[in-house]
């Protein structure tokens, strides 16, 4: 055996539990899955797939998946930041971290709130052409607790990569269900509100919004010029980082869409097959590729031009209008088509779209 496969070995015997396959706790680390596109400037929403910012400056920033990797990572994408509007001064709770939440049920691997509490360890890549200190945050939802962590940015438009190991939490664990668990937060500018006390670093800590943030962190808002890019994050039980783990990009698909599911494939295709109830009426069924996190809610493209049912050799251009989505579960919903429709009652259909931007979007985020 090759001395590299002696020390990956010793490695992963010293890791506490890490390594292998699944090993990655974040979801989309890559940032290959961005279902709601590719350009995003809602200040506090979800864009890449599992990736939510909240940014309450009096600026305003871009979020795109962008094509800037590290160098021999094997990656292909990575989440970009530009800020578009600055703002130089902050006032005392003004904000700007992206951050991705764990479902609780997927941090019983952590052992938190057990004498065998494990550690973890964040690797991520990085740039910005803003040199200087960051802070990263770890919160437990369920205990209301948290640790931070600091990292420097010591290049300027260089990737960097970064790695954070914290201990866990003999004291607090995680609720065994389907709600928020571990949140995972880089922060990029932060108010007095956050920097003020002294940085929860080294343990677990009751929330106090002044310990969350080095007093030294940089605000990624001073100027229009400013932009941050992150890829290849990785969180995975052990004290040390090991490779980042590339999955078949329809596994993390999948797993994106346990949260997020968003039908949409061009013009001329099959978005769900039904019957009309009456004839103002037509219900169809769509089945979730998954099983999502919750009973999802949905969002349409609505209006003329978008959808047509085909029926009997004929069809019925449509819109969608009032509450489409009927009975949603976790595993499908009914589609209520109101507008537009003139059928007979009883006689089948399918619901085609008309344009590339017909889309039905179901959420089950955190």
């Amino acid at each position: 055996m090759s001395k590299a496969a002696d020390l990956a070995n010793l490695i992963g015997n010293i890791n506490a539990g890490g390594g292998g396959v699944n090993k990655n706790l974040l979801i989309n680390g890559s940032m290959a899955i961005s279902q709601r596109g590719t350009s995003h400037t809602t200040a506090t929403s979800y864009t890449l797939d599992r990736w939510n910012i909240s940014e309450t400056t009096d600026g305003a920033v871009t979020i795109t998946q962008d094509s800037s990797v590290p160098t021999g990572s094997g990656l292909a994408n990575s989440y970009k930041l530009d800020v578009t509007t600055a703002d130089t001064s902050l006032s005392s709770a003004q904000r700007v971290f992206p951050h991705q939440i764990i479902e609780a049920q997927n941090c019983q691997i952590l052992q938190y709130g057990t004498s065998e509490a494990k550690p973890i360890t964040l690797s991520f890549y990085v740039k910005s052409n803003v040199t200087g200190t960051y802070t990263v945050l770890f919160y437990n939802s369920d205990a209301s607790k948290h640790q931070s962590a600091t990292y420097t940015i010591d290049s300027a438009n260089t990737w960097e990569q970064k790695k954070i190991t914290i201990q866990g939490d003999t004291a607090s664990g995680f609720n065994d269900d389907t709600g928020a668990g571990l949140e995972i937060s880089w922060w990029l500018a932060a108010g007095s509100a956050y920097t003020s006390g002294t940085l929860g670093t080294g343990s677990w800590q009751s929330e106090t919004a002044a310990n969350k943030v080095s007093s030294s962190n940089v605000n990624i808002m001073s100027s229009t010029d400013n932009e941050w890019f992150l890829t290849g994050c990785q969180l995975e039980v052990g004290q040390n980082a090991t490779s980042f783990e590339h999955e078949p990009f329809e596994r993390t698909l999948a797993k994106c869409q346990r949260y997020f599911y968003q039908w949409v494939d061009g013009a001329g295709q099959n978005m769900g097959t039904g019957a009309y109830y009456n004839t103002t009426l037509f219900i169809a069924h769509l089945d979730f590729p998954v099983t999502m996190r919750a009973n999802p809610t949905g969002s349409f493209v609505t209006g003329t031009d978008y959808y047509r049912i085909w029926r009997n050799g004929t069809y019925d251009d449509v819109s969608l209008v009032s509450s489409v989505v009927a009975n949603a579960s976790t595993k499908g919903t009914s589609i209520d088509v109101l507008g537009g429709v003139s059928g007979t009652a009883g006689h089948g259909g399918r619901i085609l779209s008309l344009v590339g931007s017909a889309r039905f979007a179901f959420d089950a985020e955190l």
